[in-house]
């Protein structure tokens, strides 16, 4: 096999690329065929062409395919991202997408319901497989937890003591997921809940489990909300809204929103305002997808909202991102005849890369408390 991949890169364009990626690799100390966890084990030298020729989309494709593995993909991907070896890319590489996101809304209202087809409802045994009992899809709060359990317990917890949640009061839940901010408020605090989906396989889950509780859920696009209620929050769900409708979310917010009343804001956040989603995320993983900016979300406020409270936990993403890797892997044999290898090292590739991006602080995970200028302000919980 040795000698197999010394002859297949011995021709000139082969040897240029490897001797490219040797070099960049370096960098973040990642060798080719190296014997360390982070080292790159190549198993098809015309893979090299790919990834040099198109970063990150040949990288993520080139490793469905199998071409290449790294036994601790999380540290690869943290070695990369905090030696920031994305420096290498072309800006001009990226000025057609830039453009693209500009001059197109692709968070429209005919493509909002697109990534809940395509990730949201592969399957809630699939999800209930990975999650936590409450399927929780979003970032735990590990402050003092220890197991997956306790810490989206503990975050759900958190939201609604900052959300200063009272019996009586109306929750609306913007992209509730399989409801478990919903069901928790109602069980523990006894307010009345209405989430909203763009997933059938969602919305069948809550209307299924949690038809005991005050809970209404509608499979339905955020823009066309128009109730009024005491509290608002939105967990995981902003990262699919798109900077050309960051305004338009935050003005549903305050039109839902009574005049004392508060807006969670919780999602993950990109450290510079103009660049773009990742190509292999938005192909694979989360179509039309694109991680907002602290000045973005603060431009989208502006005028509308005041905020109260800014938190930043983005490095408890790493430890729930490893934690659904970890039940990813266990309990994958019941789930390979259905989705098969591809599948396998596609979701593989995405929960590790993202670990290894909030490891390297490269990415954020920010709960934002927003109010309709409330008087006196608010106390800060956590």
């Amino acid at each position: 096999m040795e000698s197999e991949q010394q002859s297949a890169v011995s021709t000139p364009a082969l040897s240029r690329n490897r001797h490219l990626l040797d070099e960049v690799l370096g960098e973040a100390d990642i060798r080719i065929n190296g014997d360390r966890p982070w080292d790159l084990q190549l198993h098809r030298a015309e893979a090299l062409d790919e990834i040099v020729a198109r970063h990150s989309l040949g990288l993520g494709e080139t490793y469905m395919r199998g071409d290449w593995d790294v036994p601790a993909l999380d540290q690869f991907f943290y070695r990369i991202l905090r030696t920031d070896l994305t420096r290498h890319i072309k800006p001009w590489r990226h000025a057609v997408r830039i453009l693209r996101s500009y001059l197109v809304n692709l968070q429209s209202r005919s493509r909002a319901f697109e990534v809940g087809e395509r990730h949201y409802d592969l399957g809630n045994e699939f999800y209930s497989a990975m999650l936590d009992r409450r399927l929780t899809y979003s970032c735990g709060y590990w402050r003092e937890a220890e197991t997956l359990e306790q810490a989206q317990t503990d975050k759900l917890d958190l939201i609604c003591r900052k959300l200063g949640l009272k019996p009586g009061m109306r929750l609306l839940d913007i992209g509730c997921g399989w409801g478990s901010l919903v069901s928790y408020a109602a069980e523990h605090y006894g307010v009345e809940c209405v989430g909203v989906t763009v997933s059938k396989a969602q919305c069948d889950y809550i209307r299924e489990h949690y038809r005991d509780l005050p809970i209404t859920v509608h499979l339905q696009d955020y823009r066309s909300l128009n109730q009024s209620f005491d509290r608002i929050a939105s967990v995981g769900m902003f990262e699919h809204v798109g900077h050309k409708n960051h305004r338009a979310f935050m003005r549903v917010a305050r039109r839902c929103l009574k005049k004392d009343g508060l807006l969670l804001l919780h999602t993950i956040g990109k450290n510079q305002r103009r660049s773009t989603t990742d190509p292999w995320i938005e192909k694979y993983i989360f179509p039309n997808g694109e991680l907002p900016s602290a000045g973005q979300i603060g431009d989208a406020a502006n005028n509308l909202l005041v905020c109260e409270d800014l938190h930043n936990f983005g490095s408890d993403y790493d430890r729930t991102l490893m934690a659904w890797h970890r039940n990813f892997e266990e309990h994958w044999p019941r789930f390979s005849g259905q989705y098969g290898q591809r599948f396998y090292r596609m979701w593989r590739y995405y929960l590790l890369s993202c670990a290894g991006a909030f490891r390297a602080r490269h990415i954020q995970l920010w709960q934002w408390i927003f109010s309709e200028r409330l008087e006196g302000g608010v106390q800060r919980v956590s």
